[in-house]
């Protein structure tokens, strides 16, 4: 009778629900620990690597040591190193030997560059730049001449960028910069910062296409640390998102999503025409050939005009200087000769030795990198032919030097075809 008045159904039901209860809670916890544990892992690495990569004061210190030891000196040495109106903003460093900064200096805006350690020589891996004498800022030597100067000045470019005619113009445009104070002298410490910077491929780059508007501005330099100016609109195209949310976007929807962010088709069809300029000017330019060894978005802004402008140009290395180093890199496979992430030759197996001539042309590499961003949104008068130029011109092979004719042909094809398309509108 007792069985029948107090049914076991009746006990078992709140002890299965509090058995379930108490799973759903301890899953809950499980899982809000994982996320708390992974989440702080994240940022725990996250912020050891930005504080290995960014280390601007230890680069502040080691250059206002040297300027105030009188080692060095540059315009903007009184600035960071003793009126402290030069700051150092906001870290874009990607390697920890060449530190990256947005910065302020008085009224301008710009971008802060400087080095921190030497990097080995010509090293396929790491930078195409030499081996840094800026690191003790040892040359010009104490007694060496302005004719001296200028002499050094003249060899080093030559070995650079190969003998030009008009190299004594650049020489020139050097000596210049090096009088950073305007007082008609050029002073050992300002020597010092200018032979420091003419090591740097970025620099000599600017000094190149200073009269073509596709670099920065050089603001101002203290030792090999310089200045230039801001370019608002960086990468080419796309959307800076914190770290803690890009780590968690995939891939693929990261790629759309940058696509949603560009500029209106015409104003991307000025930003492309000037990319296809720089490839133009920098291949049998005034003062030599130059190859792109890393054509990515990320290396490139435009300002309020959209005009291209390069925001990182380590890696556009003289053709000369590349094919006199990657020739004594030994190597099994083609893979083993690539510098950058665009510069391929190939492997000769009989030697094992990287043959000089890269695979592909500046041009192509340009082309595969505007293929997305120019063909989205293209008028539909024009999409069709872009699409076909923009094919032929990424499927090119060999040196420019061998396929000149070809080269210029597409080339000017597509500039004509975008200009064109934009010549009659406000955006040209």
């Amino acid at each position: 009778m007792a069985r029948g008045l107090f049914p076991w159904g009746f006990f078992r039901k709140p002890l299965y629900n509090q058995a379930r209860f108490s799973y759903l809670h301890m899953k809950y916890l499980f899982f809000s620990w994982l996320a708390v544990f992974v989440g702080s892992w994240i940022v725990y690495v996250e912020y050891s690597s930005y504080t290995e990569l960014c280390r601007g004061h230890d680069c502040k210190n080691s250059i206002c040591d040297k300027y105030r030891k009188g080692v060095i000196d540059g315009s903007a040495c009184s600035s960071l190193c003793e009126k402290d109106t030069l700051y150092l903003g906001k870290c874009f460093t990607a390697k920890p030997n060449s530190q990256v900064y947005s910065g302020s200096w008085g009224d301008l805006e710009g971008v802060i560059k400087c080095q921190m350690e030497e990097a080995p020589h010509y090293d396929l891996g790491g930078d195409m730049e030499p081996r840094k004498e800026a690191a003790t800022f040892s040359k010009p030597t104490k007694g060496t001449s302005v004719e001296k100067f200028r002499e050094m000045i003249f060899n080093h470019l030559k070995a650079k960028v190969g003998d030009q005619a008009n190299l004594a113009d650049l020489a020139t445009q050097v000596l210049s910069i090096a009088d950073a104070n305007k007082d008609g002298h050029i002073s050992l410490p300002e020597a010092r910062s200018t032979w420091a910077l003419l090591q740097l491929n970025e620099f000599l780059l600017a000094l190149v296409l200073q009269d073509r508007e596709h670099t920065p501005k050089l603001l101002g330099f203290c030792g090999d640390l310089y200045v230039l100016d801001k370019v608002p609109h960086s990468p080419l195209y796309g959307i800076s998102l914190p770290w803690i949310i890009e780590v968690w976007i995939p891939t693929g929807l990261r790629r759309s999503m940058d696509q949603w962010f560009t500029p209106s088709w015409p104003h991307k069809a000025k930003i492309s025409i000037g990319l296809l300029e720089l490839v133009e000017d920098i291949f049998h330019g005034t003062f030599g050939s130059f190859l792109m060894c890393d054509v990515s978005v990320t290396n490139f802004g435009y300002n309020d005009r959209h005009d291209l402008k390069v925001m990182d140009a380590r890696y556009i290395v003289p053709e000369a200087i590349f094919q006199e180093d990657i020739r004594q890199q030994r190597c099994d496979v083609d893979e083993d000769c690539l510098y950058g992430a665009d510069c391929l030759t190939s492997c000769d197996l009989t030697k094992h030795r990287c043959t000089p001539e890269v695979t592909r042309p500046n041009l192509a590499k340009a082309c595969e990198a505007l293929k997305d961003y120019i063909l989205r949104g293209a008028p539909s008068d024009v999409s069709e032919e872009l699409e076909k130029q923009l094919y032929a011109c990424i499927a090119l092979k060999g040196s420019a030097e061998q396929m000149e004719i070809e080269h210029s042909l597409i080339l000017n094809n597509l500039k004509t075809l975008l200009w064109k398309k934009i010549s009659h509108t406000k955006d040209s």
